[in-house]
Formats: C-alpha cells, structure tokens, sequence
C-alpha cells in the first residue's frame, strides 16, 4: 500500500530567492548578453577552480562544441564509456566523428583505463570520460593514455559538479568540462549548462563558436548590428533568466551539498545490512565523489529482480530512477548503425539491467533516508528469484 506521503526521485529546489531574482531580470531592459550570465560564469569558474567557465545552453551543447571546436568530424574517432547518458556518445555523432565504446568498471561503473588503451587508433581524436554517479575517473592514467595517442580528454561531469580528484576539482582534468544544470541535478539553472577550460584560446573559440560564428559580441560591435562570422557557429547560449536563477543557486550550494552527503551516508548505512545489494564506493585512490544519487546494484546473476524491486518502491512511495537503462552501444540507433551484439560490454549490460537509483537530494526530509533503505530491504525480499 502506498505511503501517503510520496519520495520523488528529485526535487528542484526553488524559493523565493530565485524567483526575485527572475522577476529582476524580467523588469530589466537585456534578457541575453547581459551582466548576470557574465556574474554567473565568473562565479562557477572561481567554484570549480577553472581559469575560465562558458555558460550554455545544455551539458550535450557542451559535449558538442568540447568536439566541434576542436574540429572533431568525419574519419575521426572519439572514445567513449559504453555505460553513460547518450548525449556523451551522440556528441561524436553530431560532428560525425565514430563513438568507440569502452566498457566500464565493475567496481565504479567508470570507464576501464585498460579498455580505453585498448580502443585508441591512429584516428582517435579524443576521449571523453563521465565521471560516473559524481566519482572522478581515474584522471593521472586516463591523461598518459590520451597524451600518448595525441588525443584531447573531455570531461563529462554533469552530474559531478564539486567532485575532487588529488587537489582539484572535475572540470580541470580535459581540454574541457561539461556540467548539467537539468532542475534534479546538485543546482538548477531550469535549463542549461556550463563548460570549463584552463585554455585562454580554447575559451575564445567557444565562446565565439557558441553564438553563431560572430566574429564580434554584441559589446564589441563599433556599429549597432553589425559584425562578421568567420567560423561556423550555433546558437547555444545561456540566457539571463537561467542564469540569475543558477547564480542564486549557487549561493545555497554548500548547504545542498551537505545534505546530499549526509542523506547518502545515512541510505547507505542501511543498505549495507542487505547482502543482496552493493553500493559502490564514494571514495577511491585520489577520488572523492559528489552525491547525485545512490545506485543499489543488484547481483549480476539476476537472483533479484530489480524491475520487481523498482515496482516495490513505487508502490511504497519512493521515487526511483535508473543510471543508465541500457549500454549505449545496445540501443536501437547505435546497434543498427555499427552492428553491436549483446555481451559485448558484459559489465555495462549489468549495471543496465540491475540497478535502481535511488534519492539523496536535499528535498529529503529527516528520517527519509531511512525509510528508503527500510523499503529497499522488503523490496528486494519481494524480489528474490527460487
């Protein structure tokens, strides 16, 4: 019987700061272009400890132009996890550049340095890494792979915003890296996303390349309107109402944190005493995770059925999601395109299959992250296979 009270899987958490601060920006005269966008990059940039931080419109338009900028396109090949969210892998389509797909970690669900010097050719231009659930890949291996066969590393951190590697936070390990502000990650920007370099030219290049072309900004134009485009371009820029709502974000931020790390420590505490469950670790060599969410990994043999368990805990009120449904390579479009076969990416195909993910988000209240790992143990009693 369902709880009267529900669990969502996540919460965008929205108060009244963030909407005086819209509604400043709507009575304002510049909805594009404008100081609060300049104020929010300035601010992230100083966070993540990058040199510079684009703001766009979405994390997949920062995959795209990490690769387009860069001039990645046909004949080119860019290796990527087998176990991420597409836009990581559609990324290289845009450019029409080949996904190589390495299979990751049975321990992180990271992509294996291993395969990943296994994949390189001649023609690999880059190596996109996602730094999984919020722990970092190990970075130090993954760059002398990629230094070696003179390819550039993005990072894929969309939902590893605040996630430490040695001294340094995600976002300053690639060429670039690319973060999700989608309403249920750490913040919000409703929409949108922000890339980070430490390459003074590579940040002019983006920013040119994510409005249009335009060889001159709208405050750098002698004439009103007129300008010249040199380079192709897109139209993936962030506006002032997105980012007035993630510079106000990013003042709750430490206190989100926080209870995100306290809400999984207190999940994961509970599910330890189930033997059917594993909950990777958050802390590995040099790596210390961020908080997304917690994913419940089921036993590879499929003596529990996760689908009955995900069934269990939506009927109990607790909102579920899964990270990722499928190897990437296993969907329909990339298994038509370049022929792949089931039980290529065995580790992949069995995370897909047998995890659930499930929340931590400050929108948990006191005593929530206990009822979630009550309902996962009768969910997985439910679930068990004689």
């Amino acid at each position: 019987m369902m709880s009267s009270t529900s669990i969502p899987f996540g919460k965008p958490m929205l108060d009244q700061d963030e909407i005086d601060a819209v509604v400043k920006v709507l009575q304002g005269p510049q909805l594009v272009h404008g100081q609060v966008t300049r104020d929010f990059e300035a601010a992230f940039a100083e966070r993540a400890g990058s040199a510079h931080a684009i703001s766009v419109s979405s994390c997949t338009a920062g995959l795209h132009l990490s690769l387009f900028a860069q001039d990645v396109g046909p004949g080119d090949e860019v290796v990527v996890p087998a176990f991420t969210h597409v836009a990581t892998a559609h990324a290289a389509e845009y450019c029409q550049a080949k996904p190589i797909f390495v299979d990751v970690q049975a321990d992180t669900g990271n992509i294996d340095p291993d395969g990943i010097a296994d994949a390189v050719t001649d023609a690999t231009r880059a190596v996109t890494v996602v730094h999984f659930l919020g722990l970092p890949c190990e970075m130090d291996e993954i760059n002398a792979i990629a230094d070696k066969a003179g390819a550039f590393v993005v990072e894929d951190c969309a939902i590893a915003l605040d996630a430490t590697y040695g001294n340094r936070k995600v976002g300053n390990f690639g060429a670039t890296g690319c973060f999700s502000f989608y309403p249920v990650k750490h913040m919000t920007t409703i929409e949108g996303g922000m890339m980070t370099t430490n390459d003074d030219e590579l940040a002019a290049t983006l920013r040119q390349r994510k409005a249009f072309g335009y060889d001159k900004m709208l405050g750098q134009r002698a004439k009103p309107g007129i300008y010249d485009v040199n380079v192709l371009g897109y139209n993936y820029r962030m506006n002032e109402v997105e980012a007035a709502v993630g510079l106000t974000q990013m003042s709750k931020l430490d206190g989100f944190q926080a209870q995100r790390a306290a809400n999984f420590k207190s999940l994961k505490a509970v599910l330890s005493e189930i033997d059917e469950v594993t909950v990777f670790e958050s802390t590995r060599g040099k790596a210390q995770a961020t908080y997304y969410c917690l994913n419940a990994v089921m036993p590879e043999d499929g003596s529990v059925d996760r689908d009955t368990v995900v069934a269990e805990l939506n009927a109990q009120g607790i909102g579920t999601s899964v990270h990722y449904p499928g190897a990437v390579p296993l969907m329909t479009y990339y298994r038509e395109k370049y022929g792949y076969k089931t039980g290529q990416f065995p580790v992949s195909e069995w995370l897909a299959d047998q995890t659930v993910s499930l929340p931590v988000g400050p929108h948990l209240a006191e005593g929530d992250a206990e009822r979630i790992g009550n309902a996962v143990k009768q969910a997985v009693r439910a679930a068990k296979r004689t």
